[in-house]
């Protein structure tokens, strides 16, 4: 058992990550500032509100739980804001994890998860894409995420730290329990989007039609929350056993466009999802999906969720019977 401190724990990941390390036996305690978190999402684990920048607050909650290991989550994670507004993305995602890292070194925690994405790849030449190839993001975010993931052999060597960064792709779905789900202000991700969309709300935009994918919209690869959190266990296992620093691919393996996305939303749903084409939008890659073979070797992580319709029809029943997110 583990006293793990979750950054962004009560963000959407972060807080099925902190389900599945009280389901585990693990002892979470969430560290997240609530400017996209949210109280209600983790219950009554314990929650330090503060800023992953204030290193003395992030080394206070280590200090005071006697923290073993740290997953860390809390991030700026809009692709296209990102490349319009790099200054705040370098703030938050590279020297906010930095500070983690800093109070990590000083309060002697040498086990660290990190939340990294497949953004580091940036337009991949060859799919499905493996942990070998070449790392060039093409926007800021995914930038920031993988000059955390360089730092991490240098900690190792210098101050011991054993570090794992997970590489996923588009999460989506939400609690199969029904008490946890996905709660942006303003949402982003396309599933609860073209959920909105269906129940009368905004009319979807569908960024670019032009793609060099079978139908013009991109492919991405959609892995659920669930088995994300899944994997931020099994990398937290890994380190009891192992040194050095490592790098997975979070995926199904199963690229999906977004007309794909939307025509499942519509089944699952039972209504119609308004819809108009806009221009592209910076730093998006035509087609995202994954290898993950090294994970399942590995860790012995495979998804649990694989189809869909099932991956959607999580967040139609969350979204359903929260329509106001978790204010009610």
């Amino acid at each position: 058992m583990s006293v793990v401190l979750v950054t962004g724990g009560a963000g959407y990941i972060g807080s099925h990550a902190v389900k599945a390390l009280c389901a585990a036996g693990h002892e979470p305690v969430v560290l997240d500032d609530l400017s996209a978190g949210h109280r209600a999402a983790i219950g009554d684990t314990p929650l330090v509100e503060a800023d992953i920048r204030d290193t003395a607050s992030v080394r206070e909650a280590l200090r005071r739980y006697q923290v073993d290991a740290v997953m860390h989550f809390a991030a700026l994670l809009a692709v296209g804001e990102s490349v319009r507004e790099p200054a705040r993305y370098y703030d938050c995602n590279v020297r906010g994890s930095l500070s983690v890292l800093q109070a990590m070194v000083a309060e002697n925690v040498n086990r660290f998860v990190l939340s990294s994405s497949c953004a580091v790849y940036g337009q991949p030449g060859l799919v499905p894409i493996d942990e070998t190839a070449p790392t060039a993001p093409i926007s800021a975010y995914g930038d920031t995420k993988l000059a955390v993931e360089r730092a991490l052999p240098h900690y190792h060597n210098a101050y011991g730290l054993r570090g794992i960064a997970l590489r996923y792709f588009n999460a989506a779905g939400a609690d199969p329990d029904g008490g946890l789900g996905e709660d942006h202000s303003p949402e982003i991700h396309l599933i609860p989007r073209a959920i909105e969309a269906s129940r009368g709300g905004a009319i979807l935009s569908l960024f670019g039609d032009d793609y060099p994918t079978p139908d013009g919209t991109c492919q991405r690869d959609y892995i659920h929350v669930s088995d994300l959190a899944t994997g931020h266990l099994r990398a937290l296992e890994a380190l009891e056993r192992h040194k050095g620093v490592r790098v997975y691919n979070l995926g199904t393996g199963r690229p999906h466009s977004v007309l794909q996305v939307i025509e499942a939303v519509e089944r699952v749903t039972g209504r119609r999802v308004p819809r108009r084409i806009v221009e592209r939008r910076p730093g998006d890659p035509a087609i995202l999906f994954a290898a993950a073979d090294r994970v399942r070797d590995e860790l012995g992580w495979a998804p649990r969720f694989t189809g869909l319709d099932e991956i959607v029809a999580t967040a139609w029943r969350w979204h359903d019977a929260h329509p106001h997110g978790y204010a009610g």
